[in-house]
């Protein structure tokens, strides 16, 4: 089952409706790219995100009309993305129930910013410190602990579990210099991390690390993780280190 927050693009610039979706991907969301322009509440029920990114400026009907169509149904979050910068367009934005306003040019960490902002008001959970390494897995780098999260994320009209609802959640015992490890990975993910990083991340807290100590350290972890999810979530960059996706 995919846990996954959901955020769905309106948005009929195919091009940058492709950049927006590889952006949040990066981040662990999964992108869900509107191409049904003449029946957006249609599609928006099938994919039943848990935001959405909508655009005024759309063929058919504009962006105004579909977040009021969205209302009548569904209370989930909509933020505006748009080249229009009159505060009479904010103020219509807001009035047909929108609930944030980015402007175009879009700067992507503001946007993502303000995506996980909307999300931590709206669902109560704590979605920057959680980062989603599969479906199903999920770990937690303020505390650095690893989860197997299993509940399902996202019914019809946005609802999700709360920050307090840890019924359907395991977590994964792993040890100090594990959890060191898979923090350092996660933080700078998907670029690679190199065994001299890594050792060195270990030698931070006092643990002196050999380079064959280290090769055990990260085949266990490698084995818990794919225990967990039934697949490879640390990959090898041949000759350079580790990475997460």
């Amino acid at each position: 089952m995919d846990t996954k927050l959901k955020i769905m693009i309106i948005e009929d610039d195919a091009a940058l409706a492709r950049e927006i979706g590889l952006f949040l991907e990066k981040w662990q969301y999964e992108a869900a790219v509107a191409e049904q322009f003449d029946d957006i509440l249609q599609e928006f029920a099938q994919k039943r995100p848990q935001l959405v990114l909508m655009d005024i400026n759309l063929p058919c009907h504009d962006g105004f009309y579909w977040c009021s169509q969205i209302r009548q149904i569904s209370k989930v979050p909509v933020i505006y993305i748009s080249s229009r910068d009159d505060d009479r367009d904010k103020i219509m934005a807001i009035a047909q129930g929108g609930d944030d306003y980015v402007e175009k040019p879009l700067r992507m960490e503001l946007l993502r910013a303000k995506i996980e902002a909307m999300l931590r008001r709206t669902y109560e959970y704590k979605v920057r410190e959680r980062v989603f390494l599969s479906a199903g897995l999920c770990f937690d780098c303020a505390v650095q602990s690893l989860y197997c999260f299993r509940q399902c994320v996202g019914e019809a009209g946005g609802e999700m579990p709360s920050a307090n609802d840890r019924r359907a959640e395991e977590e994964i015992d792993l040890t100090k210099s594990e959890r060191r490890l898979l923090s350092r990975l996660v933080e700078s993910r998907p670029d690679v991390v190199t065994r001299d990083e890594l050792m060195m991340e270990l030698w931070n807290t006092d643990e002196y690390v050999t380079d064959a100590a280290l090769t055990t350290i990260i085949s266990r972890l490698r084995t818990k993780l794919k225990s967990a999810c039934g697949e490879d979530v640390i990959h090898t960059k041949k000759g350079q280190g580790y990475f997460v996706k």
